[in-house]
């Protein structure tokens, strides 16, 4: 590589340089400042060509100084790069100096200008292209924002999409599953229709299997004897009854067993089977035994006459529990009216009676068509219960009927008070009474006797009221002679009308003694004191002598209802008559307007 520092040989080469590039490049160089000025509206080109030369000029030389690039080669572009950067900044700086927007040509040549002007045309379509560009891209956005927005909507519509297929999967599903449900229960009733076809069926047939036996048995007992060989139900259920009668108990219970073998729904073989297990095994062996018959077994007979076997209250609960479970099943209800009987109980409170009549009353009224025969093998049984039924019914009357049978209160008005009477339906071993409907109700006590239908000390039918008791409700209840809480029954008590009421049946009871002719020897004097006393049931009292016109009236003091008992002291309770008199006629008329009969009173 040459040097170009050493010797002479650097400036020869440099004037080589200049001598072949010196001419080109010193005119490109100023055509570029020109074109530069010129187009200095657009930008300041003068300033980059400068800079970019002034650049050039700095890296040519470091690399012939460097010794990167041979100096006879590199010597040219840097004469370019000198003398461009020596006219475009000579330029720059004259246009900065004479602050020319337009360029220093542009202000010594008006052609320049006009092409200046041309150019800035160019330069307004430029300016609008490149607003109309920005508006595009603004324009760009937009549409992407919208582009953006409507797939996000278009998402969304895919999700509900989805979301809607699912359901309507789900949907079908659910669909399918109902038909399939409604399908299941179609056939569901389809099946129970069968079954109920075929448990009618089998009722049907049972109740004339029940039928024919009670026909062959009513026929095996009119020709009399056991069965050497029995086989069907009818012929067992005979041999039993005449084994039973004549005494024969071991063969009566093998024949009761096999009879029970054909699971008979009737309940008269095993009711009168019970009876015989209780003679020879006592309550508990009979329990056993129809326990183990009721495991076996269908027939609701067979569980029925098992809960009989139980004792006292459990059998009750179990009775109970049956006819909830089974309310049609007649014989039971006939069963449950004993356990209220006279028979079972010795005594009966009003509660037993009742329940016994509503027992009684709805097993008759299954025998309607025939209601009970299907029960019955032997028609005789079926007979004795209905004869029972109605005797008792007809013993225990209108029990059913509440208001013949509700507490009632006798009021007896005294100078002092009320006197209560408590009048009960049936024997109590407790009375308790309140005022109004609420409130703790107060014990009425006993008496110094005891009641001989209960053995206990007899509780009190009466308590006392001030006078000044306000008209109002009376509760009353009382415990039967079993302990069992009757009531409340709630009583209207009205002092006045009680009062009135009281006072009316002392005069219709005592009416003789009304009149009183010469009294206690005051001859010609008629006394009237008893009506005087009892005047707060009286509105007026009629009378005459000697004949029944009742054509005068007998001067009646006002009734004083905190004293109404006392007579006032300016009362006159009789009036004088002539030795003529021999008669005296009366009516009263009460204050509820109800007239007495004429009375009639003869004068000794």
């Amino acid at each position: 590589m040459t040097n170009i520092g050493a010797g002479g040989a650097a400036p020869s080469l440099i004037k080589a340089s200049l001598s072949r590039t010196g001419k080109w490049a010193g005119s490109v160089a100023f055509i570029s400042g020109a074109v530069g000025d010129v187009l200095n509206p657009l930008a300041p080109f003068a300033a980059y060509i400068a800079l970019v030369a002034a650049i050039a000029a700095a890296i040519i030389a470091i690399a012939i100084v460097l010794r990167l690039v041979l100096a006879a080669k590199a010597l040219p572009a840097l004469l370019f790069a000198t003398s461009a950067a020596a006219v475009a900044g000579g330029v720059y700086a004259v246009q900065q100096e004479t602050n020319s927007q337009n360029g220093v040509i542009a202000g010594l040549v008006p052609a320049i200008a006009q092409l200046q002007q041309s150019m800035g045309i160019v330069s307004e379509k430029v300016a609008k292209i490149e607003q109309t560009v920005t508006q595009t891209q603004k324009t760009v956005e937009e549409v992407k924002k919208s582009t953006d927005t409507v797939v996000q909507k278009t998402d969304q519509i895919a999700s509900t999409q989805q979301q809607q297929t699912q359901q309507g999967a789900e949907t079908q599903k659910t669909v399918e599953a109902v038909k399939q449900t409604t399908d299941t229960l179609a056939a569901g009733q389809q099946q129970q229709q069968v079954q109920a076809e075929k448990l009618q069926a089998t009722t049907e047939q049972i109740a004339a299997s029940i039928d024919t036996i009670a026909k062959g048995f009513a026929q095996l007992a009119a020709q009399g004897g056991a069965i050497a060989e029995p086989k069907r139900p009818d012929e067992f259920y005979h041999n039993a009854r005449v084994y039973e009668l004549s005494g024969d108990m071991l063969n009566a219970r093998r024949s009761y067993l096999a009879f029970a073998g054909f699971d008979v729904d009737a309940i008269d073989p095993y009711t009168r089977f019970a009876t015989l297990l209780r003679v020879q095994d006592g309550k508990a062996g009979a329990r056993e035994v129809f326990g183990q018959l009721a495991d076996k077994g269908k027939a609701l007979s067979i569980k029925l006459v098992h809960i009989l076997q139980f004792e006292d209250a459990q059998r009750l609960d179990k009775l109970n529990a049956f006819i909830a479970a089974n309310p049609d099943y007649a014989p039971a209800y006939f069963l449950k009216a004993q356990e209220f009987s006279e028979d079972r109980l010795g005594s009966q409170t009003l509660a037993d009676k009742r329940n016994e009549a509503q027992a009684l009353t709805r097993f008759i009224s299954y025998e309607k068509d025939g209601g009970l025969l299907k029960y019955f093998v032997d028609q005789t049984q079926l007979a004795d219960w209905l004869d029972r039924s109605r005797s008792r019914l007809a013993a225990l009357g209108d029990v059913l009927d509440p208001a013949r049978f509700a507490p009632s209160l006798t009021p007896m008005r005294s100078n002092q008070g009320w006197s209560m009477t408590i009048s009960l339906p049936e024997p109590a071993t407790a009375i308790s009474w309140r005022l109004g409907t609420s409130g703790p109700f107060t014990d009425t006590g006993f008496l110094a006797m005891k009641d001989q239908t209960t053995g206990k000390p007899m509780a009190n039918p009466s308590f006392e009221l001030p006078d000044s008791t306000a008209a109002t409700t009376i509760g009353i209840k009382y415990l039967d002679i079993r302990g069992r809480e009757t009531g409340p029954f709630d009583i209207r008590f009205d002092p006045d009308a009680a009062l009135q009421q009281g006072d009316k049946q002392i005069l219709d009871q005592f009416w003789t003694s009304w009149i009183a002719f010469d009294s206690g020897g005051n001859h010609g004097l008629v006394y009237f004191t008893q009506m005087l006393s009892y005047r707060c049931a009286i509105r007026e009292v009629r009378y005459s002598l000697n004949g029944p016109a009742l054509d005068k009236s007998l001067e009646i003091p006002p009734c004083d209802k905190k004293d109404p008992y006392a007579i006032p002291y300016d009362a006159k309770g009789y009036f004088k008559v002539a030795d003529s008199v021999k008669s005296m006629s009366v009516q009263v008329t009460y204050t509820d307007g109800t007239k007495s009969p004429v009375r009639e009173y003869k004068r000794q």
